[in-house]
């Protein structure tokens, strides 16, 4: 079976195709933005165009915007594949690029929206130990680590917390295999990973 992967969560755009369990070919590159542009072509540079029996998406939480290119390209290409879709947590990806086979709990902390940090912790066997938190670099480093440190933020949180970091910064498609297959899912809504800017007003 063949699966391809799409993160588009962060400022990194990557997508991954999968043979029975083994990598066929990637496609990785920070671009900032620019995700709307580039992630159809990257894909079609795959193999046989990417086309999969199943496709793995990020859901977030990250860039509002790469996160819904992502599921919107993924819900499409299910369609015109009649493939399944499944979507996962971003920040698992990267707490299992940052276990690689140590089985060491880690904290995966990245760049949030207005000067905060997405944190969570992850357990040795890959699952979340606790919900997605949205803090001040202070309230982070308040709140403490675990053994590893992986994320864009990492760095800056290891300098707080004294904590050592991993080099895992940001999220890449080709490692989607590594994740626990019970943080698959098929409900496709993006995890936004703090509440709305806008609320609609109380009357």
């Amino acid at each position: 079976m063949r699966i391809l992967a799409i993160e588009t969560a962060t400022e990194a755009c990557s997508v991954a195709l999968f043979e029975d369990g083994v990598l066929l070919d990637a496609r990785h590159e920070v671009l900032g933005r620019g995700h709307a542009e580039r992630l159809v072509p990257m894909i079609a540079e795959l193999p046989g165009k990417g086309r999969a029996e199943q496709i793995r998406v990020s859901l977030g939480p990250g860039s509002f915007t790469g996160v819904r290119i992502g599921l919107a390209v993924a819900r499409a290409l299910g369609i015109a594949w009649h493939a399944e879709v499944l979507g996962y947590p971003t920040l698992a990806l990267v707490a299992a690029m940052a276990r690689g086979k140590n089985n060491t709990p880690v904290t995966v902390c990245m760049t949030g929206g207005h000067g905060e940090w997405f944190v969570q912790d992850f357990g040795a066997d890959g699952l979340p130990a606790d919900e997605v938190a949205s803090l001040a670099p202070e309230a982070a480093a308040q709140r403490g680590a675990r053994a590893l440190l992986a994320g864009s933020k990492a760095e800056e949180l290891g300098d707080i917390a004294q904590a050592p970091a991993a080099p895992t910064r940001l999220p890449d498609a080709r490692h989607a295999l590594a994740l626990p297959d019970s943080l698959l899912g098929t409900a496709l809504a993006p995890l936004y990973g703090r509440p709305p800017d806008a609320r609609p007003p109380v009357r």
